[in-house]
């Protein structure tokens, strides 16, 4: 998934609710930043509501970090809306996961940090919900 529309998939995620919280910004902007991005490109990205487009043959791997940095932008400021729910159950589906799989990265994403052993661990547990 190109990196641009990664971020536009988050965007729209943390408009959903009607504001942007700081904290969701600056983990967009970091996401940015790791790919090469610029922040004066990504700001004008708040400005409008983007579509939600999820690029065909995308590999399990690249389906996972896209649903995993979703659900830990839903959860960084540590509320959850049906509305963003919603959003990142359709995204899901999309990537070709049974809905279920949001219930298992609710429950372990956790947003103070997490080891590369936990995360792997994560994508393994998430695998079984990837339609095939």
């Amino acid at each position: 998934m190109h990196p641009f529309s990664q971020l536009k998939l988050l965007v729209n995620l943390a408009q959903v609710d009607g504001r942007v919280a700081d904290r969701e910004k600056n983990y967009i902007i970091n996401i940015g930043r790791a790919n090469g991005i610029y922040p004066d490109q990504i700001i004008p990205l708040f400005e409008k509501e983007h579509e939600s487009f999820v690029p065909e043959g995308m590999t399990a791997d690249q389906k996972f970090e896209c649903i995993f940095k979703l659900v830990h932008l839903m959860k960084i400021d540590e509320r959850m809306y049906q509305e963003e729910i919603r959003y990142c159950s359709s995204i899901a589906t999309k990537l070709g996961y049974d809905q279920h799989v949001l219930f298992e990265l609710m429950l372990h994403v956790n947003t103070r940090g997490m080891s590369d052993a936990e995360i792997e661990n994560l994508k393994k547990l998430t695998t079984k919900f990837l339609k095939k």
